[in-house]
Order: structure tokens, then sequence, then C-alpha cells
């Protein structure tokens, strides 16, 4: 009988049809790459949250992604200041190897040569790539092309095509410094300011502690914002199949944190949250914390190595996540490295290593201390009334320290003194870490090589082409100057013969470090000052004239005014202008004090309006009245 009974017909028919059904969901369920996404808050260093501490801010959506993920307790970005954190990110290069170490950008620099930014590998290999929407390089808005699908404030992963994986970033700016402006005596707060902790550093006062408990509200803001984005994800049923990174985009935002190279202007929170079906791709369970210290140089070799791509080598960084990480091997790294320069129109030359629970510091130019004024720092009403009181003389020791010169190298204990006051840098009982650090952080350098010893504008005529190359090209040149720079940190006895030679030297940036280590010794130096003299009238490169006229006026030994006036009117160009101008600001507001007058400065880019070099003719033409 060649016939079929109509009922078992019926049912191996309904069985095939339910076999289609289920088909698309198998195979939407065996994706073959991960979902990356970032959350990425701005401007907080990881003491702000309730999971690194009490007196955190409690954010419910962070602490859910915590419990299926890992938190990091040793997150740290490289610089604390948005552009150079997030060029070090978008390149996986640390920045003052590249030559993007300068924020705000006076000068745009090529990525490393055969390095794209990270998100293109991602999108050569099948990927969906959006940002939604900061992005703040200080590289060539060239090398953006072929890296985002989209990058705006409308980019979305939802534009992918079905079942494309997709690496999509968030950004909310909620606590950036700029929410922070205002009166912190009208702010509407939910925060007790009576019961917020305020650093050692620190005054006691209303307008702290009301500043503070505002910063604390941002926070719970932030994390609804985040926790909107978050249900989105679930709505799409997504959450099986993506890594969720949220991390901040370096530390602050309370005086003395943004932009300083310190703990509270490096360490970020950081946690990733591990989805179910690549659980495989985590070095631990869900809700482990991480003790090995992680650093932006990491993330782009941490996405790359979750979507199995080949990490270029030309990348700093290493990955914390996926395929080769243990937990074992994770947990024993236990090193970060920090950078800080220029900030706006505020030159500073910082590198600093931390190291277990040390944290040593290289301050190159001392004398440049950390309250010089920098305009849109000075917007926080608590940073005004923090100067005002050092000026007033109602500061003690600790609170006083930001605007005086400093150490030319520091080392805190971090695990005892956590807001870094207690400098160990002279305890014989710390000389050995002491040193250890200090060669650590000499071998970092040399190996990038740091291209911040050469001054900006200098940098940006000769190396600006290719930086990389330029600095492997001069390595041994940096290597010397380095070695000069680190003569201040001898006796001035035993550095007197190296400080001879290279104010001797026909190299002009070897006499332009001599200079600043003269400065560094103050009137130790006084064998010096006939020399420094001499080249303060007759140097012919201005830039040591400068350095010479710096060093004889914080010493009192000769009025620098004049030759720092002659020099700024004889140059044309507003960004070796804007450095020069740092001294003048060093001599006018520290001790001694020179005060300029800026009717007396008469070239051209004195009428510049947008540049870092307005703010401080602003500044000068203000303090003058």
């Amino acid at each position: 009988m060649t016939g079929h009974h109509p009922l078992r017909l019926m049912t191996i028919v309904r069985f095939f049809l339910l076999l289609a059904c289920l088909v698309p969901v198998v195979a939407e369920a065996k994706q073959d790459k991960p979902n990356i996404v970032w959350i990425v808050s701005e401007d907080n260093s990881a003491k702000w949250l309730r999971i690194y501490g009490p007196g955190g801010a409690p954010m419910p959506t962070v602490e859910r992604l915590a419990k299926n993920g890992l938190i990091f307790n040793h997150a740290f970005s490289c610089a604390p200041v948005c552009s150079v954190a997030r060029s070090t990110i978008i390149s996986g290069c640390y920045a003052p190897r590249t030559g993007a170490q300068y924020h705000r950008k006076q000068a745009t620099v090529p990525m490393p040569d055969g390095l794209k930014m990270f998100p293109f590998y991602l999108r050569k290999n099948g990927y969906h790539t959006t940002n939604n929407s900061k992005e703040d390089y200080n590289f060539h808005p060239a090398d953006k092309r072929g890296v985002w699908d989209a990058s705006s404030r409308k980019a979305s992963y939802k534009n992918r095509k079905a079942g494309q994986p997709f690496f999509h970033v968030q950004n909310f700016g909620t606590t950036h410094e700029g929410q922070t402006f205002g009166d912190p005596l009208k702010f509407q707060l939910k925060t007790d300011p009576a019961k917020v902790k305020l650093a050692a550093y620190h005054p006691d006062t209303p307008i702290f502690r009301r500043s503070y408990a505002h910063y604390l509200d941002k926070h719970m803001a932030v994390d609804a914002q985040m926790g909107a984005f978050l249900k989105q994800l679930e709505k799409d049923n997504l959450l099986d199949d993506t890594f969720i990174f949220y991390y901040g985009d370096h530390g602050g935002v309370m005086p003395g944190s943004k932009g300083y190279a310190n703990e509270s202007g490096l360490r970020i929170p950081m946690v990733v949250s591990i989805p179910k079906n690549w659980q495989h791709l985590a070095p631990a369970s869900p809700g482990t914390r991480v003790d090995g210290f992680v650093e932006f140089v990491d993330l782009s070799a941490t996405v790359l190595n979750l979507a199995g791509i080949e990490i270029p080598a030309a990348i700093d960084g290493k990955p914390f996540l996926g395929k080769g990480v243990s937990l074992t091997e994770l947990n024993k790294r236990d090193q970060s490295f920090g950078y800080a320069d220029r900030f706006d129109e505020k030159y500073d030359l910082v590198r600093t290593l931390r190291k277990g629970d040390f944290r040593y510091s290289r301050n190159y130019q001392p004398f440049n201390f950390d309250g010089l004024y920098n305009e849109y720092r000075y917007k926080q009403t608590p940073f005004s009334q923090w100067r005002e009181l050092y000026l007033a003389g109602k500061l003690n020791a600790a609170q006083q320290q930001f605007f005086k010169s400093r150490p030319a190298e520091t080392l805190y204990d971090l695990s005892a003194d956590p807001d870094e006051v207690n400098n160990l840098a002279n305890d014989p009982t710390h000389q050995k870490t002491l040193l250890q650090m200090r060669a650590l952080l000499q071998q970092k350098i040399k190996g990038l090589p740091d291209l911040s010893f050469y001054p900006e504008p200098i940098f940006i005529r000769a190396g600006l082409k290719n930086p990389v190359k330029f600095g492997q090209k001069h390595k041994a040149e940096i290597s010397r100057l380095i070695d000069i720079a680190d003569l201040s940190l001898e006796s001035f006895k035993k550095s007197r013969q190296g400080i001879s030679s290279a104010l001797s030297s026909k190299n002009p940036w070897d006499r332009y470090w001599g200079l600043i280590v003269c400065s560094s010794f103050g009137k130790e130096a006084e064998p010096f000052y006939e020399q420094a003299k001499q080249l303060a009238n007759n140097d012919s490169e201005s830039l040591v004239r400068t350095r010479a006229a710096e060093f004889l006026g914080l010493t009192g030994q000769q009025d620098p005014r004049p030759i720092l006036t002659e020099i700024l009117n004889s140059t044309d160009e507003h960004i070796l202008a804007n450095l020069i101008l740092n001294t003048v600001i060093v001599l006018q507001d520290g001790k001694p004090s020179y005060q300029f007058d800026p009717t007396l400065l008469t070239a051209p880019w004195t009428k510049i309006q947008k540049a870092e070099v307005a703010s401080r003719v602003l500044y000068l033409r203000e303090s003058s009245k």
C-alpha cells in the first residue's frame, strides 16, 4: 500500500514546520563572535563609587554589571585628562611616544606607521562599529577613515545587519567637570554634605562639602542614564552575547585630581559584565574582584583579543580578557604608567609609576606648582576658594602644598596614605623602594622614547610629520636629556659637574635642561648665576634664554621681566609664546613675585582670541588691574 494515513502525514508536516521555525533561533544563539559595548562616564575617579569604598555613590546599574562580571580594583587611565586619555585608548599606545600627550591639541599627529585606530580591525573583520559620541583624539582626522560605521549622537548598534556582531561606545557626560560649575551654595542636593569625606589636602568648608555632595549626586544621575541604556540592550535580547565594559575616562573631578598625574587623577572605576554565552573568555567567574593592574593602553588589545583578532605589534598594551589570559597571570601585573603635560594653557611635565601600593612621581619642573592658574580649572568655585584661603594664610601644611613648589620626586604608600600627603622620598626606610621605582620610570621613558623632553613648539617644528620615527631617530639624545634632567635627584655637589657640562654644551636642549636643573636646586645653584646671566642675554635659542631668566628670577638674582618681555615681543609663534608665558605666570604668582605689565606685550599673538595663549593674556590683563 503506497498511501499515508492523513493524521500521520499531518504530524510529519507539523514536525518539519516546527523544525523550520527553530532553526533561526538556534543559529542566532550560536553567534560566532561576541558583541562588545563600552559605557563611559567622564572625569570620575574610582573613589566616587560605593563598590570601591565607603562614602562612594550607590550605583545600582554598575553594581548589577559587577555582579555579572569582574570588578577591576586597579584600573588606570594613563593620563588625567580627556583627549590624551582617549588618544591612548584609540591607538593602544602611550601618548608621549606618539606625540599625542598635549591637551588641547595645538596640532594633530599621525598614527604610528602601519597602525590603525583599533576599531578599524574590528570593522575589517565583520564588526559593526559605532561611537556615541565623544572622540577627542589628538590624531589626524584622516586616520579615522574606516574606523566607525557611525560616530555621532545618533550612532547606534541597531543599524547593523542581521546577525552582525557589533562594537558600540556609549558616552555619558553627566559627571564631566563642566557639570560642577556654578555656586555650590545654591545646588539642590540629595547627598548630605555633612556626611562626605574630604581629601586630606582639601579645606573643610561648606563650598567644598557641597561640591562633593553635588558630585556624588551626579554619579547617581549618570547611573540612572546607564540603566536606561542597559534596559535597551536587554529588551533587544543582547545581554547573553555582549561584553559590557563600564569605565571612567580618567580621574577627577574635584580640585587637584583631573589634570594631575596622581592617584585621584588616574585611578578609574572599571567593571566588565561577562555574557552567558562567552564565559570561557573570562579569566574568572562573575563577581570576582581582579587585583591585577590594567591601564588604558590595554583596552584596544583586550577588545581585539575578545573578538579573536590578531593584536598589532605596534600596540603598547596587552589583553586582560580573552583567550590566553589567566587570573593568576593577570593578578601578577602590578605596574601602571601615567603622564601629565600641557593642560590647556598650563604647562607641566610629570611622569608617574605605580607599583603595588607605592606611587612614584617625577616632577621634572618642580617650580611649576600645581595650583598655577588655569582658566578652565578655576571655573570651579572650590578651586578659587582654595586659592583664596591659601593667600589668606588659612590652610594647614597638607592643604598649602598645592600652591607651593614641589619636590623633584615623590613616593607615597597608598595603603597608608591614599591622598598622597606624606612624601616618603627622603625617608631612609624607603630608599630601596625609591631607587627601584626611579630606575623603572627612567627605563620606561627612555624606552618609549618620551618626546616631551623637547619643548612642545620644538617638537611641532621638527617631529610632527612622523613622531614615532622622530623619537627613534633621536632616542640617544632624548636619553641624554633625561639624564641631565635627573641631575636634580642627586646632591648639588654630585651634580655640579654634570650641570656645568650641560650649560656649556653646543646642544641648546642640553643647556635648556641644565637651566631647569638649576631652577630645581634654587639658590644652591649659586655657582651658575653668572653663566645663567650670559645665557639669558646672549643665547641663540629663545627658550634657553627663557629658562635662564626663570632661574635668575626664581632665585631673586635678577629681574626677569625685561628679558622675558623682549623675548615675547620678538616671536610671532603663539605656541612658543604660550610656553614662555607659563614662566611669566610662575614668576608672577609664585615667590618671589614679579608683577608683569601686559601693556608692554605688543606682538601679533596677543590679539589671538581662541588659542591657549589668549587665556594667558587675559589673565595677565585681569591680574594687573
